[in-house]
């Protein structure tokens, strides 16, 4: 069979490569993407390798291009991604990219750091110039003779909260009385005014304005109510030229006496990180200090735009060419992370690996390590010698995007062992089947269908479109999974006819009414007898089921037995199907003992109960119809369940009330007593014939050890003999004895999980039918509660109506039914091939292939950005 259904086969390989050819070899085996190299220095530091110096610095322009493309992200500059894939620079190629790099980084960094100073330049203009607007409005306020005297405490409420009665009035009015005097006298005098033994100062700044209750308290604290602040909020926010964010801020003034007060107050506005700015006196000469403000503001704005330009193109050119930089630095780091796994022969001059290759790409890698060489300019070509090997190779099975979706389910219950029987091309089928038996609905399976169709007409741009949203990718990454379950939903639902709780009547039922009008206006329900030609024309409908019975009021009776028994049958031949895939992997392993010891036992346990069970089902429907007179009348019919457990128990069957018979067929007790007994025979057989056959064999090679204990060989030609000594056998009762004990509990717990998991798995398939029961019925719960809400009006305004009741059925529709009614449909089939299925033939227990491709490590180093 093809890879499809089992992994490919593997090769170990060793590989010569010259020095001076390794890193194209590699680079060329890396973009081909088939080989899996071993790690030949597992005691050696990742510091001590002998390419580390070379990883480092593929590290550190790494870091360059996460610098650069940072910047150009803050800048909301667009990256080209042409797509491209670009090979692997030689390495003379990586000082060009390192100086580039390096330049590129300098250039950008100098230009933050000389726009950062700009802007701390360009922020203390524009608060000076903010001080001496807003310190004049103070000083006019102060100087005004026709301004009435305010009760102005020296911090406003928070001083008549903090000082009560300490602070009084009439000290406020004299000091504003100072102010203006001082005001007034520095017209023409340019030093503070002396008001008896002290001098009335000022200093001005800006503050954070979130900042200012707390330090209008530490000045009120600790300067006694002996200084006047004023403070007015900026209005527009300003930029902090470290973080680039917009803060608000205040200006401040505060008045005071003396050289102490000057000095706690300079440490406190240094404690809140306020920024004090030199006010001049004058009015005259504030207006000149404004003007030289806004002079250098408008050339502090040209120069920081200039800047910005020039930034900009930087940013841009760089923004050409990132992507094709971080491919490359990723695939050189790539390179030589794989070179750290070979060694180096004792010339020097050699470096060996050894990998796991596919074996029918051998000449394709072959020819890759050609164009390697050919690259490199080297005239030794590469040796790829075969190895023989005991170790269990990995798993590889060919993927393509429709196959990979259902390869990733198998995964993760768990990788296939070397060259063990692939479930995928079986899931394909069985999986979207199973998950719509239990969603089965024409409509909601036709909503999954388009959705899924839309995601793989439109894959190509949309996986382009990469982002981390896990649910999106999910979705995307199964869009063929959900295509298939939709479309054989619908087909289920067409089975059922069921769309929507409704159902489609395409070739008209056959049920007929022979009621007159009278019978039929009063009487709620009416009673059809399917017996009876005139009420059945006796021919089935032609495809599911007669949409009769949507209208019946037994519906969920007849679903009920239809469904139970339509799961088991699924569930019984989905079981088979596993245990005969079984023969596959004992035939393919030469495993002949397990044939007989296993397969064959357990092949007839479950056809002989099980299938049995299944093949009652098809002769009740056969046997027992509508028109069958007594003794094969429906009422005669014996139940299936309780038919199944006398078989099991060994009870005579007892016949029902006004009926003879109690068999479905002649001489069916013996025959159910036959397969009982020889069902139950196969539990030992499956418990002790493979322990008791290997045990025997062994006893056999002992017994073989123990008579050529002791051998005679010719010695000369004289034809004397010798006797050679040969180590002594190992003892009986040794470590075989410890195997044999661990067979034993093996087949002893494997018999019991396979004689149990024959009823449970059974009954596990009953989920097909609960799982549809319930979607049906939340179906028609959702249309009778919500969407007939709708038709209740007749007029326009019903219209109207009836487009919300139809949007909100439409959303519950979607959200209940299809997703969350769809997810658990999805986990209990997903839970029906991992358990049931799966583990009547599959291990699991092999370790994925993991190759050498930059494809894969490209992706997941685009992911680890992303994120």
């Amino acid at each position: 069979m093809g890879s499809l259904f089992r992994s490919e086969e593997m090769a170990l390989c060793q590989l010569f490569l010259q020095s001076e050819a390794a890193y194209a070899c590699v680079s060329e085996l890396g973009e081909l993407g088939l080989v899996q190299f071993r790690d030949l220095n597992p005691d050696v530091n990742a510091f001590q390798r002998k390419f580390v110096s070379e990883v480092r610095r593929c590290d550190e322009m790494e870091r360059k291009l996460r610098y650069l493309e940072k910047e150009i992200k803050k800048d909301g500059i667009p990256m080209l991604d042409t797509g491209e894939n670009p090979e692997a620079p030689q390495p003379r190629e990586m000082i060009d990219l390192e100086a580039t790099f390096e330049k590129l980084e300098n250039e950008l960094r100098e230009v933050n750091h000389n726009a950062e100073a700009l802007k701390r330049n360009f922020l203390e203009l524009t608060e000076l110039k903010h001080i001496l607007r807003k310190t004049q409005v103070f000083f006019d306020e102060m100087a005004d003779p026709n301004r009435e005297d305010e009760q102005v405490t020296l911090l406003g409420e928070e001083g008549l909260r903090a000082g009560g009665q300490a602070l009084k009035l009439g000290y406020s009015a004299r000091l504003l009385n100072w102010g203006s005097k001082i005001l007034k006298k520095s017209e023409s005098k340019f030093e503070p005014e002396k008001v008896g033994n002290y001098y009335f100062r000022f200093v001005a700044g800006v503050i954070l304005r979130e900042r200012i209750p707390a330090f209008e308290r530490m000045l009120w604290r600790a300067c006694r109510g002996n200084v006047f602040l004023r403070q007015a909020e900026i209005e527009t926010p300003l930029e902090d030229p470290s973080t680039g964010d917009q803060v608000h801020k205040s200006v401040f003034i505060i008045f005071f006496q003396g050289d102490q007060l000057k000095s706690r107050v300079r440490k406190i506005c240094e404690g809140f990180r306020a920024t004090l700015y030199p006010c001049p006196e004058a009015p005259s000469q504030r207006r000149e200090m404004a003007m030289g403000v806004m002079t250098r503001i408008e050339d502090l704005n040209t120069v920081l735009g200039q800047t910005q330009d020039h930034r900009h193109r930087v940013l841009v050119a760089a923004a050409k060419n990132i992507k094709n930089w971080f491919i490359k630095v990723v695939k050189i780091k790539a390179i030589y992370h794989t070179l750290n796994l070979f060694n180096l022969d004792v010339t020097q001059k050699c470096l060996i690996a050894e990998c796991w290759v596919p074996l029918l790409d051998i000449e394709t890698i072959q020819l890759a390590l050609r164009r390697g060489t050919e690259r490199s300019g080297s005239s030794v070509p590469p040796i790829l010698n075969r190895m023989d090997t005991f170790e269990d190779p990995p798993t590889y099975n060919r993927t393509n995007k429709f196959t990979s979706a259902f390869q990733n389910l198998v995964d993760a219950y768990g990788i296939a062992s070397y060259r063990e029987i692939n479930p995928t091309p079986y899931t394909i089928i069985s999986f979207p089947f199973l998950f719509a038996v239990m969603f089965g609905d024409l409509g909601h399976g036709c909503l999954m269908f388009l959705f899924a169709g839309f995601l793989v007409l439109r894959e190509k741009p949309l996986a382009a479109k990469k982002t981390d949203n896990e649910v999106w990718n999910i979705f995307f990454a199964g869009r063929y999974i959900i295509l298939l379950m939709g479309l054989f939903s619908m087909y289920t639902g067409f089975i059922y006819n069921d769309i929507f709780s409704k159902s489609l009547n395409l070739f008209g039922s056959h049920w007929h009414t022979n009621y007159n009008e009278s019978t039929v206006m009063n009487n709620k329900d009416l009673q059809i007898n399917p017996s009876l030609s005139s009420d059945y024309d006796q021919v089935p409908y032609p495809v599911g089921l007669d949409p009769v019975w949507q209208l019946a009021l037994n519906k969920i009776v007849f679903l009920n037995a239809y469904k139970m028994k339509i799961s088991i049958i699924i569930g019984v031949l989905h079981m088979l199907s596993g245990v005969s895939l079984s023969l596959y992997n004992y035939r393919y392993f030469k495993d002949r003992l397990s044939i007989y010891c296993d397969f064959i036992p357990q092949v007839i346990f479950l056809v002989f109960l099980f299938f049995y069970m299944v093949l009652l089902m098809f002769i009740k429907w056969v046997s027992y119809g509508p028109q069958n007179e007594f003794p094969d009348s429906p009422a005669c019919a014996p139940s299936i369940l309780i038919t199944f457990i006398n078989m099991v128990l060994f009870k005579d069957a007892v016949a029902l009330e006004n009926c003879n018979t109690v068999y479905m067929f002649s001489g069916q007790g013996a025959v159910q007593k036959f397969l009982v007994i020889v069902a139950l025979l196969c539990v030992p057989i499956m418990l002790l014939a493979k322990p008791i056959y290997i045990m025997r064999q062994q006893k056999e090679k002992h017994v073989q050890l123990v008579n050529g204990h002791a051998t005679t060989e010719n010695g000369d030609a004289e034809g004397a003999g010798r006797v050679v000594q040969q180590p002594p056998p190992p003892p009986a009762g040794g470590h075989d004895e410890n195997e044999i004990g661990e067979l034993f509990i093996h087949q002893g717990i494997h018999t019991i999980e396979y004689v149990l998991g024959s009823v449970s798995h059974t009954a596990s398939y009953l989920r097909l039918w609960a799982l549809s029961l319930a979607h049906a019925q939340l179906s028609e719960v959702l249309w009778s509660m919500v969407m007939t809400k709708g038709l209740i009006l007749n007029s326009w305004i019903g219209g109207v109506w009836l487009w919300f009741v139809f949007g909100f059925w439409a959303i519950l529709t979607v959200g209940i039914l299809v997703l969350m009614e769809g997810l658990s449909a999805f986990l209990h089939t997903l839970r029906l091939h991992w358990v049931e299925f799966q583990s009547k033939f599959y291990k699991g227990l092999g370790y994925a292939f993991a190759p050498f491709s930059f494809e894969v490590i490209l992706n997941t180093a685009s992911t680890a950005v992303e994120e």
